[in-house]
């Protein structure tokens, strides 16, 4: 029929040449000669899984926050914590909707931060932590309830609290102690005649206090009391010599003239003291790098989606970055800062390394 070839249909049950022939070199593209299936079939499904795993987070946040978000204090209430964590949620309530506070304190910060490690990460459970629950706690307390690095995915700093080194005003002036200089001058020519104190063993305040001790060669006597207000007691009575305070809670009692300041711990100096110089500026060289900050941050579960995490930093760095926010943390003698993620992390790592250094050589333990 003009050349051109007819097919035949074969029989039932029947195997053709050309059929044996195909079976025999015909290759299924999702399984290979040995029936495996290839690499690139399973990245390929790996991909088709991450795409809609993201799609899904994607639109989660799209509708998040669609109930209250809770977020954690680890100290008690009317700390400077607290008073930061009411005003963030003040800030953020017209993008955010209702942020609930609730502290929930005790051993040093870590019973607030282990709840939020095993929170669901769902962005509706923060942290807001600290210098302690993130950079001190982890090499002071024996066991921990939570992994500082691994639990938390931090989202910003918030601001950054300086101490000030402060003596007993009669003390400084019958000693003629103007500058930290003259502290250390003093204490290497009365060895063992100093005490300083503290909020308690490990606090910022202690470590600031071995910090300087190691590096100058003093020898002063550490006096832990049960928190910082109790320390400034001590001080104020005379029970004890000098101690690291927090700026806010000192600022009082310097302007009364009832305490002496001789230097700001930070890096810069007080913008509510500009006339106090930081201690690595004293221009004693073993102190060039000295800093010790009272710093508190942002967290949520290591888990929560990055969209979700996204929206908490742009809503959440916007309040800190006001003037609403400021006029609070001027209160407490803090700055706001707020960070990226990333260089909040740093900052983390950075600290948790510095006084696990101090630590362990000066041998700090918590019962």
């Amino acid at each position: 029929m003009n050349g051109t070839p007819i097919f035949r249909r074969p029989e039932k049950g029947a195997v053709t040449c050309q059929q044996s022939e195909f079976q025999q070199h015909s290759v299924n593209p999702l399984v290979n000669t040995k029936g495996d299936i290839p690499v690139k079939t399973i990245n390929l499904g790996r991909r088709i899984i991450a795409l809609a795993l993201l799609a899904a987070s994607s639109a989660f946040a799209q509708t998040y926050p669609a109930r209250p978000i809770q977020l954690v204090v680890p100290y008690p209430a009317g700390g400077p914590l607290d008073v930061a964590a009411r005003a963030l949620a003040n800030g953020v309530r017209s993008t955010l909707g209702t942020v609930v506070v609730d502290n929930k304190a005790g051993a040093g910060g870590n019973i607030g931060a282990a709840a939020v490690a095993r929170a669901p990460a769902d962005g509706y459970t923060l942290l807001l932590g600290a210098v302690a629950t993130h950079a001190i706690n982890p090499s002071l307390y024996a066991k921990m309830p939570y992994d500082a690095v691994k639990d938390f995915a931090p989202i910003t700093l918030i601001a950054n609290v300086p101490n000030v080194l402060v003596l007993n005003e009669r003390f400084a002036a019958e000693n003629k102690i103007a500058t930290i200089g003259d502290l250390i001058n003093y204490a290497k020519h009365n060895p063992g005649k100093l005490a300083y104190g503290s909020g308690g063993n490990g606090s910022a305040g202690h470590l600031a206090g071995e910090m300087l001790k190691e590096r100058t060669g003093i020898v002063a006597v550490h006096v832990p009391y049960r928190g910082a207000s109790p320390a400034q007691l001590g001080l104020l009575s005379g029970e004890i010599q000098y101690m690291f305070d927090n700026l806010a809670s000192a600022a009082p009692r310097i302007k009364e003239g009832k305490l002496k300041a001789l230097a700001i711990t930070t890096r810069d100096k007080a913008a509510a003291f500009p006339e106090l110089q930081t201690v690595s500026a004293s221009g004693i060289s073993e102190l060039k790098d000295f800093e010790v900050s009272t710093w508190f941050g942002l967290f949520a579960p290591a888990a929560t989606p990055k969209p979700i995490l996204d929206k908490l930093h742009q809503d959440f760095a916007a309040t800190i970055n006001s003037p609403a926010f400021a006029k609070v943390m001027d209160q407490l003698a803090a700055s706001p800062t707020s960070t990226t993620p990333e260089d909040f992390a740093k900052i983390i790592a950075r600290d948790r390394v510095k006084y696990e250094a101090v630590i362990k050589r000066a041998n700090v333990k918590v019962d």
